[in-house]
């Protein structure tokens, strides 16, 4: 009885510390999501937005499938540099959360940001979106960031979750590159390989 009730004990441990895994490279993180409202600034004056930025590749902050809840006008008295829109998103799925203060952030139920603008989205769109870090915080470059897709079936997200698996490498995903020129991302895709490729 002693030696059925170890060996159960000891199973049972090592099936917890097979699915408890650390939610900064989990790609499938379950989480009970508040009402709370987590404020993304648009860092609008990025040179680039979008999910392959930098020559190399920069390291995601925070990405997230969800559903687009308001949208409010254009604001078009915010100069002539900063066009904005400001929406809000129900965030129904994580896929990385990378920041020293993610225990604060990773339940909150909604995400704003002010970067709406010029995108052809609706109340009740389903979107794939992607965040750096910014200021300690995370930060939304621009509206390539927010891809508009179907669902969590959705081929960008199959895609996406390997490249976060794989420590964001552009080599995992190779095999997607056309999947990804069709949503106007094939060439910095193709530059991050190179990059990989050829290291500097």
């Amino acid at each position: 009885m002693g030696v059925r009730f170890l060996l159960l004990s000891f199973l049972f441990g090592c099936l917890c510390l097979t699915a408890c895994k650390n939610p900064k490279s989990n790609t499938d993180i379950d989480i009970e999501f508040t009402q709370d409202t987590l404020q993304v600034p648009f860092t609008y004056w990025w040179e680039e937005s979008g999910p392959f930025i930098g020559y190399c590749g920069e390291n995601y902050s925070l990405v997230f499938v969800g559903t687009i809840t308001d949208l409010e006008i254009e604001n078009k008295d915010a100069g002539p540099l900063y066009h904005s829109k400001r929406g809000t998103i129900a965030v129904e799925k994580v896929l990385k959360i990378d920041n020293p203060n993610a225990q604060k952030y990773i339940s909150q139920g909604y995400v704003t940001t002010d970067c709406f603008y010029g995108l052809d989205l609706t109340v009740g769109d389903k979107v794939l979106v992607f965040c750096y870090e910014y200021e300690g915080g995370f930060s939304i470059a621009g509206g390539s960031s927010i891809l508009d897709i179907g669902g969590l079936e959705h081929p960008l997200v199959k895609s996406i979750k390997t490249y976060i698996h794989e420590n964001q490498d552009p080599l995992a995903i190779e095999k997607d590159s056309t999947l990804w020129e069709a949503y106007g991302f094939g060439e910095k895709l193709a530059q991050h390989i190179r990059c990989r490729e050829n290291p500097l």
